[in-house]
């Protein structure tokens, strides 16, 4: 107990997402009751943040030094057309189980490696050419979304092979693989971010580009490196869409952008750079999904309506972070 004072003492953004994570619990219940709490709608909202989640965190990082990254939903649907376009090719009905293992893993791993390669595109076109991250990344979304789109001719890939679908939709004690997934590159992005080297580099960027030069920093590495974990964390995403859908298409998870950009924005990560951790993002990911699990409940409520309520929330985050940042400037200055 004595440890839990001590983190929301030193976070206080933390401790009133907590807060706010328990008000959204409490009333989805009041309103759901039995429904929202069932074990199922756990299982499927286990199956279902994972996704968005891990563009947040992508997002996340993009956003520690004060850049964003807009093409991660491209990236992420780029990369599952290809493993669609390819797997196809290469499996048969008569090619031994063992060996269509082996080339799903070669296929997923390359996705990865495809989706380092699109963030080290952004990277370099921001750290090497200047170009402005929103103006880098929003020309490269474009690119990603129009290549996706020619590839798959503006139609859904289907006809994968079973075992991805299987693999996406099997549990390991009643916890849905995505969700493990997840869970994994949560704690290894965390501990990338706020325990290594590379993590004070990045805060040290996001704080100040003359700073980082003067302590010298190589800058164009380090957005180089950035985006890369931004294009990895949108390839994963992208593998797990394609595993529960069972089909790959370039415009996948529309909204997704929106909801990263939200739940980074949400968890305390400083749109102007340098400030955030990755506990806030992941307790944001929690309340956007209880409020979205919380929405889908309701026949009457549209997707339409989905995004008036993200976009509307998001500017309330985006005013309430001013007040709270204008707050603790005067403090300080009168300290």
């Amino acid at each position: 107990m004595e440890v839990l004072r001590q983190v929301f003492r030193r976070d206080k953004n933390l401790m009133r997402l907590m807060i706010v994570f328990l008000v959204v619990f409490a009333f989805c219940t009041v309103l759901k009751g039995t429904l929202f709490l069932s074990v199922s709608n756990f299982q499927s909202m286990g199956k279902q943040f994972p996704e968005f989640g891990l563009l947040a965190i992508a997002m996340a990082f993009t956003l520690y030094t004060a850049g964003i990254d807009l093409s991660v939903v491209a990236v992420a649907n780029l990369s599952a057309v290809l493993v669609a376009k390819v797997l196809p090719t290469l499996i048969t009905p008569e090619t031994p189980e063992s060996t269509v293992i082996l080339l799903i893993l070669a296929a997923c791993v390359g996705a990865l490696l495809f989706g380092m390669l699109c963030g080290a595109i952004n990277g370099f076109l921001i750290g090497a050419v200047g170009i402005t991250p929103i103006l880098a990344t929003l020309g490269t979304q474009a690119l990603f979304m129009g290549t996706a789109i020619v590839l798959t001719n503006g139609s859904t890939l289907g006809g994968l092979p079973p075992q991805i679908a299987s693999t996406m939709s099997a549990k390991v004690l009643g916890i849905p693989t995505p969700f493990i997934i997840f869970v994994v590159l949560a704690l290894v992005s965390a501990f990338v971010m706020e325990r290594t080297t590379l993590g004070y580099k990045l805060r040290m960027l996001g704080t100040s580009v003359k700073a980082s030069t003067f302590s010298g920093f190589n800058n164009m590495r380090l957005y180089l490196a950035n985006y890369m974990v931004s294009g990895l964390l949108s390839a994963a995403a992208g593998l797990i869409m394609l595993g529960r859908f069972n089909s790959a298409k370039a415009d996948y998870g529309a909204s997704y952008l929106m909801e990263a950009i939200l739940i980074a924005v949400l968890g305390g990560v400083d749109p102007y750079g340098g400030k955030g951790n990755m506990k806030g993002v992941i307790v944001a990911i929690l309340i956007v999904q209880m409020i979205s699990s919380w929405l889908n409940m309701y026949e009457s409520i549209s997707n339409f309506y989905r995004q008036i309520i993200w976009g509307g929330l998001l500017i309330f985050v985006l005013i309430y972070n001013y007040i709270v940042n204008e707050r603790e400037k005067k403090k300080a200055s009168q300290n």
